[in-house]
Formats: C-alpha cells, structure tokens, sequence
C-alpha cells in the first residue's frame, strides 16, 4: 500500500472539508454561553477577560468555558474543539501578535467554524498577512479576524482595557448575524 503525497505548503487540489460552509453566527449574544481561548501570549487572557466583561454587561453573554492553549503556536486538539462546541454557542481567541501564534489562531477560527461554532479570533494588525496567507491555505481566503493594533503583550492593563474596549464591536459583528462593526 502507498502512502499519499502531502503538499507541505497546505495546499490540495480540493478544498478541505467545509471550505464553502457560510460562517456560523448566532442570531443574538443575549443568553449566548461564550467561549475564551487564551493563546498564553502575555496580556491575552486579561485582553479576553476585559471583552468578556463588556460582553457581559452590554449583551448579557456568559462565560462558559476558559481554555488556555497549551502552546501559542499550534493549531488545537480536536478534542478541544468538541469541547468548547460541546459547552458554548461561540468562541473568542487570542490574541495572534507573532506570525506563529496569528497563524494558529487563523487555524483555530477556521476549525471552530467547521464545527459549525461562530468565532471570532482576535490579531494584531502586524499580522494581518500572515493571517490572510494562513486562511488561503486552510482553503478559506475569505476568511476574516477582528484587528487590534500592535502589540498588545507591552500594554498596562489599562491600554489593554481601551484596547478590549475598542475591538467589542468587532467582535460583536463576527458573533452575530446582525451586527456592524
């Protein structure tokens, strides 16, 4: 029996499976369990904690599921991804601030959208290509992120707040179906 040749770009002559699935979005946030994937880069979890917070009070979502990814720059275990499938309506991860990590995070959005679970992945805007080639490779160019500015790792909490503050309604419009950035 032979074994098939890999293209070590990513690339195949199909698209993956649910490459033209329409992304998932969910009606409203209201009463919406939330899902927080937190890559270990430095200031994302507290990034994820401070939008969960605004999305709390001004959408009235909830925290189900915190996840901290065991290393930034890997795509997730599928047994992650049924997890938070399993216990949330939609997921927000970050923050992809290093061309490893925004690739990954890509790769994740792209997953949990296959999954049929609406998220929404969080990228500084030093790696908005990196982003961009990692989708096209996941057979998903149009896939897109919510942008922040860089970096996010030096920022005092307070920057970080104005920074989560900022980025809710983008966010907001990668979860809903009828919101606008």
């Amino acid at each position: 029996m032979s074994n098939p040749i890999l293209d070590p770009t990513g690339r195949s002559r199909r698209a993956p499976h649910g490459a033209d699935a329409p992304r998932p979005r969910l009606s409203s946030l209201q009463g919406a369990r939330i899902g927080l994937l937190d890559n270990t880069k430095h200031n994302a979890g507290l990034f994820l904690e401070r939008v969960a917070a605004r999305l709390r009070a001004d959408y009235g979502a909830e925290v189900a599921l915190v996840e901290v990814k065991r290393n930034f720059s890997v795509p997730l275990e599928q047994e992650v991804i049924d997890r938070f499938a399993e216990r949330c309506d939609a997921v927000i991860g970050g923050v992809g601030d290093c061309g490893s990590c925004s690739a990954a995070a890509v790769t994740d959005g792209i997953a949990f959208q296959r999954a049929g679970l609406p998220a929404a992945v969080v990228l500084t805007d030093a790696f908005a290509a990196t982003g961009s080639t990692m989708a096209r490779l996941q057979g998903m160019p149009d896939y897109t992120w919510v942008t922040t500015g860089h970096p996010v790792a030096v920022l005092t909490p307070e920057e970080v707040d104005e920074r989560a503050r900022a980025a809710v309604p983008g966010i907001v419009a990668a979860l809903e179906t009828g919101a606008v950035a």
